[in-house]
């Protein structure tokens, strides 16, 4: 079926059929476990400069995947505390989350309207849409380097530095840590003239599903909680992403490219989610990751949403449903339970779905399975065939029917 696509077989654990399911091999483990509603660990103490955690502050501790290197940092701007850091000063290379020092550099000083029309447009979609030639206009038109080198001196930075002298274009490359992130959305919350913070989260607000380089770009902070929220996102290292059925190439400006350098891991992919969650902007989130070589888009995305969910970030209000994971690559969304539907976009192959409730549609067969099933997906506002999801039966245990 050119419907739905998959790279290679799926698991032959469970062999489905209309209406019943049989077992074949010699265990009955499911493919993938549902995996459960976040849960807070134990509290701990502690705080990075910029923050104190108060007597008694709840400090969770983070839950980091098998493999995956991390630095995290939550911010709670009511009581002025730190809930969460893990390795908040371990520098990452930024990837895209480098545009937010883009854009108050290139805002400092000045408001959005004294820009011209068309570097406004550049400037918003570069936010919205984490568009790589608009951050690589403003990022050559800036001095490339000295962009970071004056945001350094003016938000006080202690971990961020320019990309290395062997890659001076790479904006990407920009060291960057947790805690220096939360410290730009904090300048950007509570010290930057309202036109320049109205625009800057207005865009981040309206973040799109989609980048422009064809990467679903709503994974951690945006698929964890539910709105208000507004996210700048970074992946590097990575060839497809969901969005387009064909697939995306890494962004080479991002860091695609391995390199090495004395303090900055520049080969391992990266995938980095950070923004502020919850009513009057009350947390300020950063989550950044390196995920060993080779590591799927997909596979990447869901643990960065597992950890995300993992996290103690007051006001926000987390996504309900059923986290369920999925198999197959080109896989479509669809705006009904049918193959005729519109197709929303597709999936990150393998990535973990949120599933809201499901409903009996069009049968759909890609041998050797049949099944008319479909679940709604709400984080897309679309459905897709229960086929790709990583369950025993052609029905969804616990989910309810729409």
């Amino acid at each position: 079926m050119t419907q739905h696509r998959a790279s290679g077989a799926r698991p032959a654990r469970f062999r489905r059929s209309a209406g019943r399911t049989r077992r074949t091999g010699r265990t009955a483990v499911l493919l993938t476990a549902l995996l459960c509603a976040a849960t807070t660990a134990a509290p701990g103490a502690g705080a990075a400069p910029g923050g104190k955690a108060g007597p008694g502050a709840p400090v969770a501790r983070a839950e980091v995947p098998p493999g995956v290197t991390a630095g995290v940092a939550v911010f709670d701007r009511r009581t002025g505390t730190f809930t969460e850091e893990l390795n908040s000063s371990g520098r990452f290379r930024s990837a895209s989350v480098v545009k937010l020092l883009i854009a108050l550099d290139l805002l400092w000083g000045r408001a959005p309207a004294d820009l011209t029309a068309s570097d406004r447009a550049r400037l918003d979609v570069m936010l919205r849409s984490s568009d790589d030639a608009a951050a690589g206009h403003f990022w050559t038109a800036g001095g490339q380097g000295a962009v970071v080198d004056r945001m350094v001196a003016r938000l006080g930075l202690t971990d961020t530095a320019r990309p290395p002298a062997t890659h001076p274009g790479y904006w990407g490359y920009t060291a960057l840590s947790a805690r220096d992130t939360v410290r730009i959305y904090r300048h950007l919350l509570d010290s930057a003239t309202a036109p320049v913070r109205d625009f800057i989260l207005g865009a981040l607000r309206q973040s799109t599903r989609c980048g422009t380089d064809g990467f679903d770009q709503h994974f951690g902070v945006a698929g964890a909680f539910d709105r208000p929220w507004a996210v700048k996102q970074g992946w590097s290292g990575f060839t497809s992403g969901g969005c387009t059925a064909a697939g995306a190439t890494a962004r080479a400006a991002s860091g695609a490219a391995g390199a090495s350098a004395a303090a900055v891991d520049l080969a391992r992919p990266a995938l980095h989610t950070t923004g502020v969650v919850g009513a009057g902007d009350r947390s300020v989130v950063a989550v950044l990751t390196l995920h060993p070589d080779g590591t799927p888009y997909g596979k990447a995305y869901t643990d960065v949403g597992r950890l995300t969910r993992s996290l103690n970030v007051p006001g926000a209000v987390r996504a309900q449903g059923t986290w369920v994971g999925t198999w197959g690559s080109g896989v479509r969304i669809r705006s009904g339970a049918t193959t005729g539907s519109t197709a929303l976009t597709t999936l990150p192959a393998g990535a973990e779905v949120l599933v809201g409730c499901q409903k009996r549609g069009q049968q759909v067969s890609v041998p050797p399975y049949t099944n008319d099933w479909w679940a709604y997906l709400p984080q897309y506002g679309g459905y897709m065939t229960n086929i790709y999801l990583s369950s025993p039966g052609n029905q969804l245990p616990g989910v309810p029917v729409c």
